[in-house]
Order: C-alpha cells, then sequence, then structure tokens
C-alpha cells in the first residue's frame, strides 16, 4: 500500500512514510552535568535521574545531600561512579553514566550545591530511600535462586 504525493507523484510507502516521521523528530543532545567550580570528583561521577514529586520526598530522608540538578521532569543527583554495580535502581530513576543526561530538551540547572569539596550524595542512602518510596525490595534483600 503507498500514497501518491500529487497528481502523476511519487508513491510513498509506510516504510518511507516512517522514515520521513522519524526524520522530523529530532532527539535532544545528551548534556554532561557541569560539577561546579572548586569541587573535585576523584571517585569519577555519575548521575541518578529521579522525578522532581520523589525528589522532592528524598531530601529528607537523606543524611546529606551533594549536588542536585533541575529540568522540568527529573533532578539529577550526582554520585560516584560505578554506583549501579550490583545495583537495579528502582523504577522509574533512571542512572546516568558520567553523568551526561540523557533526552534532556535543556542543560538542568544547579539547584542544590554540596558543602564542602565533594560533589556526591552517598549512593547508598539515596538508593534505600528510592526504594522504600517506590516500594521497591533492595536488590540484596530479594531472594536468589538456584539453576539447576
Amino acid at each position: 500500500m503507498g500514497v501518491r504525493s500529487g497528481p502523476g507523484g511519487q508513491v510513498l510507502t509506510l516504510d518511507t512514510l516512517v522514515r520521513l516521521g522519524r526524520g522530523l523528530r529530532t532527539p535532544a543532545a545528551p548534556h554532561k552535568l557541569a560539577v561546579p567550580e572548586g569541587m573535585t570528583v576523584p571517585l569519577g561521577c555519575d548521575a541518578v535521574g529521579v522525578p522532581v514529586l520523589l525528589s522532592e520526598q528524598l531530601v529528607s530522608r537523606l543524611p546529606r545531600v551533594g549536588c542536585v540538578y533541575a529540568d522540568a521532569t527529573h533532578w539529577w543527583w550526582l554520585v560516584p561512579a560505578d554506583s549501579d554495580y550490583a545495583l537495579q535502581w528502582p523504577t522509574p530513576a533512571q542512572y546516568a553514566t558520567g553523568a551526561v543526561v540523557p533526552d534532556a530538551p535543556v542543560v538542568p540547572s544547579l539547584v542544590h550545591r554540596a558543602e564542602g569539596t565533594l560533589p556526591y550524595t552517598p549512593p547508598i542512602p539515596l538508593y534505600l530511600a528510592l526504594c522504600r518510596l517506590t516500594g521497591t525490595t533492595p536488590s540484596w534483600s530479594r531472594p536468589v535462586s538456584s539453576a539447576g
């Protein structure tokens, strides 16, 4: 099945129309979150994106809040690199390796600066608080099945 582009014009197939539609959407360029001046990242830097409503609830549950960036839909919490090692961050959190925020229409703005020279929010308290808010069992507490 095809669609004619006009009298005597070219026939456009569904594949062509889909390809043209995809070409109209320009994916947002990924943005790297910049660590504030005067801060160091000796452990590297990743980010955890959490929807705004959950993020507002997280703040009071954390012993220390590092640098946090925000866009219209998410707050991005800086954590040490590899804070996803052996952890499955609960949905709807997004883990951004290298603190490169995917699909953000604009660079998220710094909304909270950490005290001192380290920009990190401690990842384990952040993970546990997020698990609690989302009703997710932490990955190390889940039953392990044996194959065989």
